[in-house]
């Protein structure tokens, strides 16, 4: 086993990573969310457009969303661990 250092994050590549993996995350939740509405709106006096419609804003809007947020949370995660890396140490890992 080698040990090795990761002293560097590229910024944009974390961003990207962190941008779908969020996104990803948004459909799942937007998918919940629909089936969530739907339900409850059957469940009201209405005919349940109204949760259909929630739903199908959900399934589009919450990826955008997250995506969008992860890719800004990614991006300001490689620049405080590339600072913060400076100073203590790069992430210690074996490889083989």
């Amino acid at each position: 086993m080698t040990t090795k250092y990761i002293t560097n994050i590229g910024i944009f590549s974390l961003g990207k990573i962190f941008g779908a993996v969020y996104g990803i995350m948004g459909l799942i939740f937007g998918a919940i969310l629909t089936i969530t509405s739907i339900g409850m709106g059957s469940m009201m006096e209405g005919s349940g457009i109204a949760g259909l419609a929630l739903g199908i804003g959900a399934i589009v809007a919450l990826p955008i969303f997250y995506g969008i947020m992860g890719l800004v949370v990614g991006i300001l995660t490689a620049l405080i661990y590339n600072i913060v890396a400076g100073f203590i140490g790069g992430l210690e890992i074996e490889v083989e």
